[in-house]
């Protein structure tokens, strides 16, 4: 007869859980690192940091706070926006040779609103591999306490900083059937969010911030209302993740109730009078903003 605990130490030993991880073979390793709490990082990570040959981070000074916290000395560089072309070939060059090379950011899961997807893009051309080292992500964390539908979600990144632009980019995903997650600076928020209400109409949304820190907040209320609240109670603090409810299903509009709308808001331009149409009737973009200009050339 079997030994019950030989059976538990033989799954341990076969999905990694006992011994840490075997040398690692020459790759890009993409490695997730606490967005708050430093627990938050995987014991993979860990090892990854400890054993890769280089690791390169967008601010040496963040990345050595995690560092020090857990005893790691790695050979550590810098990989960001201002000098990504450059580092893009010593990295390759490093690959060539036969080492292994870790890329965190600041927090959470590298190549998400960052330029390491254009390293990992380089990587994959001249033929070598990519290592997915997964942990924290602020946009999961924001999605799943946002009380919001998880089945299908929509990430948009930052928004543009001119408002003519962010609301032409809150236009485009307008009528995604899903969730919509954007990461926004505290004092661009009060304004973004005025636009999100403009464009979207009456969405309820969250707002998280500070996720796994210890000021952490999630407010939820719909777009118009939490403009207002953040217009008066100023740029928050920390980063943020803004999640926005999917467009409410609506009944069937006919052309007739839809050129009615459409004939009253043309005097505001045909862009103005689809997206009113699109927010208040629930009808596509696309079928609003094509019937506008035909009832703007009729006669």
């Amino acid at each position: 007869m079997k030994n019950p605990s030989s059976n538990s130490e033989n799954l341990r030993d076969r999905i990694g859980a006992r011994e840490s991880s075997p040398p690692l073979e020459a790759g890009l390793y993409v490695v997730a690192t606490p967005i708050g709490n430093l627990r938050d990082i995987t014991l993979r990570a860990l090892d990854i940091l400890a054993t890769a040959s280089r690791v390169y981070a967008e601010d040496t000074r963040v990345a050595m706070k995690l560092m020090d916290a857990y005893g790691l000395k790695p050979k550590l560089g810098t990989y960001h926006e201002h000098n990504a072309e450059a580092m893009r070939e010593t990295i390759l060059e490093a690959l060539e040779k036969g080492e292994s090379v870790a890329l965190i950011s600041d927090a959470g899961t590298p190549l998400i609103s960052d330029p390491g997807f254009k390293l990992a893009r380089a990587v994959i051309d001249a033929g070598h591999r990519v290592f997915p080292i997964p942990g924290a992500s602020a946009l999961l964390a924001g999605l799943v306490v946002s009380g919001l539908p998880t089945d299908r979600f929509m990430f948009a990144g930052f928004l543009p900083p001119k408002q003519g632009a962010r609301r032409a980019a809150i236009n485009e995903v307008a009528d995604a059937d899903a969730t919509l997650i954007f990461y926004e600076t505290g004092p661009r928020l009060a304004e973004s969010l005025a636009d999100m209400a403009e464009v979207l109409g009456s969405r309820t949304a969250v707002v998280a911030r500070e996720l796994t820190k210890m000021f952490e907040e999630a407010r939820r209320a719909p777009l118009a209302e939490l403009a207002a609240h953040y217009a008066e109670a100023g740029a928050p603090k920390g980063e943020i993740v803004v999640v926005i409810g999917p467009p409410e299903a609506k009944g069937e509009v006919s052309d007739d109730v839809l050129d009615a709308f459409l004939l009253r808001a043309l005097p505001r331009g045909v862009k103005e009078a689809a997206s009113e149409a699109a927010r208040d009737l629930g009808v596509p973009r696309k079928r609003a903003y094509q019937r506008a200009l035909d009832l703007k050339d009729r006669p």
